[in-house]
């Protein structure tokens, strides 16, 4: 069931959901806006492949700043952080859309990364691309996107209880850790 305004609310305010900062006029019919943090990582130009198992590959070649806006240039890919940080119980678990204000610029918000698992505690990466054939500015505090809040039965294994949640308390705009991951699973 997708949580509505008076229930999110209820929750957040009960402290089951957690939202720091947290603003009353953020929450939506169905879901809760989300603003962009100003962390921004993303890989410079050049022919090198990624291998998701090697992080120095992973790690190579990347650029970061923290910035109150940022130029998105047609086709860059940036990873970007939410002001907010959430943490999740072990019964709700939620999606990451984008704003249609901001997807009618041509900026997408998340490319396949968009669930977030019941106990999760951090900051949300974002997966940010411009598809427009313009550059597109974005602004450190902007409503960037909006979060879609589902109940569910309880986990037996929420994420903040797993071994290997390589993204748990995540503070910034991360880098993938599939690394971490042998091969073959």
């Amino acid at each position: 069931m997708i949580l509505v305004d008076w229930q999110l609310l209820d929750r957040i305010e009960r402290g089951h959901i957690k939202i720091d900062p947290y603003d009353k006029k953020l929450v939506q019919p169905n879901s809760l806006d989300i603003r962009l943090g100003n962390h921004f990582v993303w890989y410079k130009p050049g022919t090198e492949v990624i291998d998701p198992y090697n992080r120095d590959s992973v790690v190579a070649g990347v650029e970061e700043t923290h910035a109150e806006s940022f130029i998105l240039n047609p086709g860059q890919f940036v990873l970007a952080e939410t002001l907010e940080c959430i943490e999740l119980p072990d019964n709700i678990v939620a999606t990451i859309e984008g704003k249609s204000s901001i997807a009618r610029l041509g900026v997408t918000l998340h490319q396949t990364g968009g669930w977030i698992d019941a106990g999760f505690r951090g900051t949300i990466t974002l997966e940010m691309c411009n598809v427009n054939t313009r550059p597109v500015k974005i602004y450190a505090g902007m409503p960037i996107g909006q979060l879609v809040f589902y109940t569910t039965e309880r986990a037996q294994n929420p994420y903040f209880k797993k071994g290997d949640a390589k993204y748990l308390d995540q503070r910034q705009a991360t880098l993938s850790r599939y690394h971490a991951n042998r091969k073959g699973q």
